[in-house]
């Protein structure tokens, strides 16, 4: 079954145009297999199907992996890691931080890092709007997470000077990019074409003016 998955991840990467090593993909396998077991204890994620999980989680977290800058990376609202655990686990040299509040997802992450040897990462428990880590992060990303409005709201006091905020989502969020800040500047909207995924997805790059 695991080189159904391989075979899985391995075209849907094709289809995006990522160019990944042999130890990459085992690694991104590998952290699969870990959300797999742990989903049926701690019901990580509504998607149950390790086979959806590869298209839903693993190819759809990958799809911005191009727009991704070798620079220090915070994932807010990251949940099992996605994509935040994805861009860590393809790229061991960039420093990437999963924020979530929730406990089960946090432990989740941390035995992930422990189990894989993903020393680039780091798994923070603590609400968003409160956290002051002494840095800035040059891009910040999220998944699914509330509205663009609440994402620069509660994260804009972590942007550095020139950073970007990188959101991920479904249609695109037309109502939502119209109640953003003045201050807020649309980059770019971006529609990506998620293999496995039926959905209209979009990538949102902002900055602040």
């Amino acid at each position: 079954m695991s080189q159904e998955y391989q075979q899985q991840l391995e075209r849907g990467l094709k289809v995006l145009d990522i160019d990944l090593s042999s130890v990459q993909i085992d690694r991104l396998l590998a952290y699969h297999q870990m959300l797999v077991k742990w989903n049926k204890a701690y019901n990580l994620t509504s998607v149950r199907d390790p086979a959806q999980m590869i298209a839903r989680h693993l190819l759809d977290s990958l799809s911005i992996v191009p727009f991704v800058k070798p620079t220090n990376l915070l994932d807010v609202g990251t949940g099992p890691g996605l994509p935040g655990m994805i861009i860590a686990l393809i790229y061991p040299e960039l420093p990437v931080f999963m924020l979530d509040s929730n406990g089960k997802k946090t432990r989740f992450l941390s035995q992930v890092k422990m189990e894989l040897g993903v020393s680039n990462a780091n798994v923070v428990l603590h609400r968003l709007e409160s956290w002051k880590p002494g840095q800035d992060f040059n891009q910040i990303t999220s998944r699914a997470f509330a509205t663009l409005s609440d994402m620069v709201g509660f994260s804009r006091h972590l942007l550095a000077k020139d950073g970007r905020f990188i959101a991920m989502k479904g249609q695109n969020p037309v109502d939502e990019l119209a109640q953003l800040p003045e201050d807020i500047n649309v980059i770019a909207v971006t529609p990506l074409k998620v293999p496995g995924n039926d959905g209209e997805r979009h990538m949102i790059e902002l900055g602040i003016r």
